[in-house]
C-alpha cells in the first residue's frame, strides 16, 4: 500500500485493575489482532498494564515489579511482530515514579516517554503518586536492567520515532492531560517533525465530555497538520467513583477518520496519509521547524502490502452529509453574491449582463446575480439575461432559459446570432459545412461580443459563467466565454455547481422555478456549438473531455495536495471502484494532466472572481504557473502505470 499511508490502530483491551498478567495477555491479543490487519502503529491506553485506577497501589513494589515483568513478556512477544506498540505503564527512574508510554518493536524498547501534565483536581490525583516529566531526553537504564534489557533506552519528552523505510512516518507521544494543557507537548513534537501524534489516555466519561474530547483531538490534528491517534481506557477500570468509556479517536488534519462507540473497546483502525501532511507543511510557510533538543529513535518495518481500508470520497468537493452539503451550498451562494455585490457597487454598474443558455453554469450565475441585486435592494430587472441562439441551440435549453428568467423576474433579451456568425464565416472564408474548432469558437466569441456591447449599452458589466472544472481543462474559448468582467463561478467545480443548483431547487417556494431548475439539472452538459440532431443536443461535453467527476477528483488531489499521478490513480481506483475500470481512469488522467498544462495560458489572464474553497486557479492568488511549463514528467509517470 504505502503511497504515503500509515495504517494505525487505537486499542482498548478489557483489563483487571492491578492484574498485570491478565492485562498483558489482553494487550498482546489486541496487538496481534492489529498486526494481522497490517497495522504499523498500535496505541494502548494510559497505564494499561496496571490499570489507571490503582490509586495508592502505585506505591506498592509488588505492582511495579509485576508491571516490569509484563513489559519483559511483551518485549519477547514482539520479536515476532513488525508493528510498533505504544503501551502505558508506571516506571521508576532515579527513585521517582513516572506515568510512561513504552514504545516496543521487534524485541526492543525504542524509547520511553513520561507524562508532562499531571492532573490533580476533581477526580484526579496523579501528583500523589507520579513525578512530572523533565523537559529533556536522556538514556534510561534503571528498572529495565532488572528485566534483562542490556542497552540503554531513550527516556524523555523530546523523542521522535522515525521509520527508516517510510520517509514521512515519524511519530511522537503525549499522554492524556498533556493534550488538555494550554501548551501540549504535541505542538513541539509536530514542529520537530512528527507527522503522527500518539496519545495514551485515561479520560473518564461524563456528560458532554465525548464531544469536547473529539474537538480537542480534531482541533490539535488540524493545528499541527498531523495524524492524531488517541487510545482511551475502558472496561475493566475501577468504577468506584468514575466510569471509563474506551472512546478512541483517529484524526487527520482536523477530520475524524475513525471513532469507537462509547463503552465498546477493542480496535479501531484506519490509514493516516502522512505524505499529505508533509505536503501541507511544506506549503505553509507559517509552519516552523524546530528540532533542537530532540532525539531520534529509528526503526524499520517490513509489513506486507495491505489494501486501503479508509473511504476515499469520489466527490471531494461535495460533502456526503446532506445537512453539511446544504450549509456549504448556502455559504457559497453568499460568498458569490457578496463578491458580485461589491463589484457592482464599485464599478457603478447599472446592470449585470449575463449570457443565459439554459445550462448549469449560466443558471448558477443568474441565481447569484439575483441574490446580489436583492442584497443591494435593487430591482431584479437590473439584471439583463441574454439568450443567443445559434446552430446548436435546442428548444429545450432555449425554453428553460426563458422560463428561468421569467420566474426570477429579470430582464430577458433574445439575440439570434446565426446570421452574424454566417456573415463572419463568409468574411474569413470559412466553409459552413466545416464544423471544426473555428465553427465552434466563432459562435462563442460572437456571444461574448454581444454581451460586452449590451453591457456598454446599459452601463453594466458582464458576469462570467465559466466554472473551475472548465478552467482546469481549458474547456473555454479564448476571448470568448473565457472572458468577462467578473467570473462568479470561477472557483466552483462542475460537480459542485450541480449540487448548488439542486439546493436552490429544493429550497425555493416557487413550484415553477423548481420544475425549471430540475429540468436544467436533467439536461446533458453541452456548449451547443454543433448543429442539433432532430432537435436534440448533438454535442455532449463529457463525451469529449471525459467525466467531470473524474476530472474534479484529479483536480482536487493534484492542486490541493500536490499528489503525483501515481497516487491519484491509486486513490481513484478506490474511489470509483465498480464505476470506472482502470483503463478508463488512466485514459482520462492523462487527458487531465495534458490539458491542465497546455491550457495554462487561458488561466494566466483570467478575470477576477471570488474564491470559495481550498482549490482555486486564479493567477493572482492560488495558482502561479508559467504558461509554457512542460507536462513530460507527469505524463511519463502516467505512461508507466498499468491498467
Amino acid at each position: 500500500m504505502d503511497y504515503g499511508f500509515v495504517k494505525v490502530a487505537a486499542a482498548t483491551p478489557e483489563i483487571k485493575v492491578a492484574d498485570c498478567a491478565y492485562n498483558t495477555e489482553a494487550v498482546l491479543r489486541l496487538w496481534q489482532e492489529a498486526e494481522a490487519q497490517n497495522c504499523q502503529l498500535v496505541a494502548f491506553p494510559e497505564l494499561v498494564l496496571t490499570g489507571y485506577t490503582c490509586g495508592d497501589l502505585f506505591l506498592q513494589p509488588v505492582l511495579l515489579d509485576g508491571c516490569l515483568h509484563s513489559i519483559k513478556t511483551l518485549i519477547e512477544a514482539s520479536r515476532q511482530l513488525q508493528s510498533v506498540a505504544v503501551i502505558g505503564a508506571p516506571l521508576v527512574h532515579e527513585g521517582k515514579l513516572f506515568n510512561c508510554a513504552v514504545v516496543i518493536q521487534q524485541g526492543d524498547v525504542l524509547g520511553i516517554v513520561p507524562k508532562t501534565s499531571l492532573p490533580t483536581y476533581g477526580e484526579f490525583y496523579e501528583q500523589r503518586h507520579f513525578q512530572t516529566a523533565v523537559d529533556k531526553t536522556y538514556l534510561y537504564t534503571d528498572a529495565l536492567q532488572a528485566i534483562g534489557l542490556e542497552d540503554a533506552v531513550p527516556f524523555g519528552t523530546r523523542l521522535l520515532f522515525h521509520c527508516l523505510n517510510q520517509q514521512d512516518f515519524t511519530f511522537a507521544v503525549e499522554i492524556c492531560e498533556d493534550l488538555w494543557s494550554p501548551l501540549p507537548p504535541s505542538t513541539q513534537h509536530a514542529m520537530a517533525g512528527a507527522t503522527i501524534i500518539v496519545n495514551l489516555s485515561a479520560s473518564n466519561e461524563v456528560i458532554g465530555k465525548a464531544e469536547y474530547r473529539r474537538q480537542l483531538v480534531s482541533g490539535q490534528s488540524a493545528r499541527l497538520l498531523c495524524g492524531y491517534l488517541y487510545a482511551n481506557a475502558g472496561y475493566g477500570e475501577s468504577t468506584t467513583d468514575v466510569v471509563f468509556s474506551g472512546h478512541n479517536l483517529i484524526a487527520e488534519n482536523g477530520v475524524i477518520l475513525a471513532e469507537s462507540q462509547l463503552f465498546t473497546g477493542g480496535l479501531i483502525t484506519t490509514e493516516i496519509d502522512v505524505e499529505k501532511m508533509c505536503q501541507e507543511r511544506r506549503k505553509l510557510n507559517t509552519f516552523p521547524i524546530q528540532q533542537e533538543g530532540y532525539l531520534h529513535s529509528d526503526f524499520v518495518q517490513k509489513m506486507p502490502a495491505g489494501a486501503l481500508s479508509r473511504t476515499i470520497a469520489p466527490l471531494p468537493f461535495v460533502p456526503d452529509n446532506q445537512t453539511h452539503r446544504a450549509e456549504r451550498c448556502e455559504l457559497i451562494l453568499s460568498i458569490q453574491a457578496q463578491g458580485l455585490k461589491k463589484r457592482l457597487v464599485h464599478s457603478w454598474s447599472k446592470t449585470a449582463v449575463i449570457g443565459i443558455s439554459g445550462g448549469l453554469d449560466s443558471t448558477l450565475a443568474l441565481l447569484v446575480a439575483v441574490r446580489a441585486m436583492d442584497l443591494l435592494e435593487r430591482p431584479r430587472t437590473d439584471i439583463v439575461a441574454v439568450t443567443m441562439p445559434c446552430f446548436g441551440t435546442t428548444n429545450r435549453t432555449r425554453s428553460n432559459a426563458e422560463k428561468l428568467c421569467q420566474e426570477l423576474g429579470v430582464t430577458f433579451r433574445t439575440v439570434d446570432i446565426g446570421n452574424t456568425v454566417k456573415a463572419h464565416f463568409a468574411d474569413i472564408g470559412h466553409d459552413f459545412s466545416d464544423h471544426s474548432v473555428t465553427f465552434e469558437n466563432g459562435q462563442a466569441r460572437e456571444r461574448t461580443q454581444v454581451l460586452m456591447d449590451i453591457a456598454n449599452q446599459t452601463g453594466g458589466m458582464v458576469v462570467g459563467t465559466g466554472d473551475l472544472s472548465e478552467l482546469a481543462l481549458g474547456w473555454a474559448t479564448y476571448n470568448g466565454d473565457h472572458m468577462s468582467m467578473y467570473g462568479v463561478n470561477s472557483s466552483i467545480p462542475k460537480t459542485l455547481v450541480r449540487h448548488i443548483v439542486r439546493y436552490v431547487a429544493d429550497s425555493t417556494e416557487q413550484p415553477e422555478l423548481r420544475t425549471t431548475l430540475l429540468d436544467i439539472l436533467d439536461t446533458p452538459v453541452s456548449p451547443e456549438l454543433l448543429p442539433s440532431q432532430n432537435g436534440e443536443i448533438a454535442q455532449k461535453t463529457e463525451d469529449l473531455v471525459g467525466p467531470y467527476e473524474l476530472h474534479d477528483f484529479f483536480l482536487y488531489y493534484a492542486v490541493r495536495w500536490a499528489f503525483s499521478p501515481k497516487k491519484i490513480y491509486y486513490l481513484a481506483q478506490h474511489a470509483f471502484a465498480g464505476q470506472y475500470d482502470n483503463e478508463t481512469i488512466l485514459h482520462w488522467l492523462r487527458t487531465f494532466f495534458r490539458r491542465f498544462f497546455n491550457q495554462q495560458f487561458k488561466r494566466s489572464c483570467l478575470p477576477d472572481g471570488p474564491k470559495v474553497g481550498s482549490v482555486a486557479l486564479s493567477p493572482r492568488g492560488d495558482w502561479r504557473m508559467p504558461s509554457d511549463a512542460v507536462s513530460a514528467l507527469w505524463l511519463t509517470e502516467i505512461d508507466a502505470l498499468k491498467a
